[in-house]
């Protein structure tokens, strides 16, 4: 598991980086999902200030980061909840 250095440009501006070789790809993915996302605003918007862009671009991230949390967190409960239920059913059965 290596580290590497990258350049990654993030609304004309670079950050040199070290990262992990497997990361390397994510890093990237993820640096280009992001200008996306700042061209998509400055193309839809009003907004010309690349602070202002990039504030929106992270709250979008930020906002889907949170809603997949909650959603496994959602799913860990349900599945908690039928592994109970399972266990009562089978406790009822084995103690007959």
């Amino acid at each position: 598991m290596g580290e590497i250095s990258i350049k990654i440009t993030i609304s004309d501006r670079i950050y040199p980086l070290k990262v992990n070789t497997e990361e390397e790809e994510i890093v990237r993915r993820a640096a280009k999902m992001i200008n996306e996302r700042i061209k998509d605003y400055q193309d839809n918007y009003a907004v010309r200030d690349k602070q202002d862009l990039l504030s929106m671009a992270v709250l979008h991230y930020a906002t889907a980061v949170l809603r997949t949390e909650n959603k496994v967190q959602d799913q860990d409960t349900a599945v908690a909840d039928k592994v109970e239920e399972l266990d009562v059913l089978l406790n009822g059965f084995f103690t007959k």
